[in-house]
């Protein structure tokens, strides 16, 4: 498998972004929402170390994704098949992904979130969702917090950029 990330991209983006994805995916599961603080230093990320290990004509096709997939989000948003949080975050995340790696992206996407899916109702039926009781994602009824899925998504892509990518 090779990926059209290159290793130095990923190696780069990843310190950056981890961070970034666990405030996701942790406010996700606690308060069913993804704070536009977390959106925006994730586009930040991409903004100033972008321009440093992205190819300057790649990177401008890569901003374009963002708008593109924010366009996209908000279009999902209000036809009510995400939350807002979840279309910015997909936005801010977009630019990280190489436009050759669309495919595989989607391929992880779906997979990690059915994981996380399975994950996330198996624990909150479970005692272990004691451990943090008070998390709003526990008595969400039928709604799920996308955030986990996204947030692990870039991870997974990222780290599979380290040990894959061109």
């Amino acid at each position: 498998m090779s990926l059209h990330i290159t290793v130095q991209q990923a190696l780069w983006f990843l310190p950056f972004a981890l961070p970034i994805c666990l405030w996701v995916i942790w406010s996700d599961l606690r308060a069913m929402r993804i704070p536009n603080k977390a959106v925006l230093s994730l586009a930040g990320v991409f903004l100033v170390v972008g321009l440093f290990v992205v190819p300057q004509p790649e990177y401008l096709w890569r901003l374009v994704a963002l708008v593109v997939m924010l366009v996209i989000g908000m279009l999902a948003n209000a036809a009510g098949m995400m939350g807002a949080g979840d279309s910015k975050f997909l936005a801010a995340a977009a630019p990280f992904v190489a436009l050759g790696d669309f495919t595989l992206m989607m391929i992880i996407l779906a997979t990690n979130m059915i994981a996380c899916y399975a994950t996330h109702r198996l624990v909150r039926a479970s005692p272990l969702s004691q451990l943090a009781p008070d998390w709003a994602s526990w008595s969400s009824g039928p709604k799920f917090p996308m955030g986990f899925a996204l947030g692990s998504t870039l991870v997974i892509y990222l780290g599979l950029g380290i040990a894959f990518g061109s």
